[in-house]
């Protein structure tokens, strides 16, 4: 997955198309992602058991959205881009170590 937590994402399909977020949480197992202020649910809860809870009520929270429906936003056009991942092989303490970098197809720029 390329997405990642704290990505600013556009979402490109369903009922919040065009709506852009940051991302709160990535659910791996399931491929969807949880994107702030984006799939807005009314969760019905019952007030709390224990003494002095009253906290039952209607709540509205984001529920996770596929990831196939959103993608990440440029951060120097601020439209939507394609992910790419440029491999370098950097000489630290004299190892050669590799170090993968996101980059934007829109724009070239480091993620």
């Amino acid at each position: 997955m390329k997405i990642k937590k704290n990505d600013l994402v556009q979402v490109i399909a369903g009922k919040d198309k065009g709506l852009q977020g940051r991302v709160i949480a990535v659910y791996r197992e399931t491929d969807r992602v949880l994107v702030e202020g984006v799939n807005r649910i009314t969760k019905h809860t019952r007030a709390g058991g224990e003494r002095g809870v009253s906290t039952g009520g209607i709540q509205v929270q984001e529920a996770p959205i596929h990831v196939s429906n959103v993608m990440v936003v440029d951060p120097e056009t601020k439209t939507p881009t394609r992910i790419t991942t440029r491999v370098e092989t950097v000489d630290r303490d004299g190892r050669n170590k590799t170090v993968r970098t996101r980059v934007a197809v829109r724009s070239g720029k480091d993620l």
